[in-house]
């Protein structure tokens, strides 16, 4: 009955009749880690709509991997907001939309395939570039985001050149008013 709740692995009857839980601890930890590194300060998530720089939303499950790339894009003068699925990425369309997304495919609760659809079929976010970084490289993963509407494909480990070069040709072509390097 237990060995469905997150973190507890079964049950043991003691000599004394009494029952003691049995807890699978490295998941707990490896748990609470993640729910740490997500829990996003209120002030990061504040972005400001006077700030013209391009704004960026990186959309992967990956902690590592948002942060690396968020990183990289400030370097370069660029706002940056992150998401780790599709469902956190929707949520944060509605409070401001990005000059392009960068979107990985495999994530929990909505994949980069669904959400890069959402935004196609939404006039909203129709516009907005889409470059879909991930380790699936092959050509039936890359033939479904084109159809969907994806504007790049890049297979991870990305080189930054290669990206940044992409990130300033979309955003120049797409939205050359807010075309705003540091």
């Amino acid at each position: 009955q237990v060995s469905s709740i997150r973190g507890i692995s079964g049950a043991t009857i003691l000599g004394d009749g009494s029952i003691l839980l049995i807890l699978d601890v490295s998941l707990l930890i490896r748990t609470s880690a993640q729910m740490e590194a997500d829990a996003v300060p209120l002030q990061e998530r504040v972005i400001s709509k006077e700030d013209k720089r391009v704004l960026a939303m990186v959309v992967d499950d990956s902690i590592t991997v948002r942060r690396v790339t968020q990183r990289l894009l400030e370097r370069y003068g660029m706002r940056v907001s992150t998401a780790k699925d599709g469902v956190d990425a929707l949520a944060l369309l509605q409070e401001h939309v990005p000059d392009i997304m960068l979107l990985d495919i495999e994530m929990p609760r909505m994949d980069g395939y669904e959400l890069a659809q959402n935004m196609r079929n939404d006039e909203r976010f129709k516009s907005i570039p889409i470059i879909m970084i991930t380790s699936r490289t092959g050509e039936k993963h890359r033939k479904r985001a084109m159809d969907i509407g994806v504007n790049r494909y890049l297979g991870k480990p990305y080189q930054e050149t290669e990206l940044l070069t992409n990130i300033q040709e979309l955003v120049s072509n797409f939205h050359p008013q807010n075309v705003r390097w540091e």
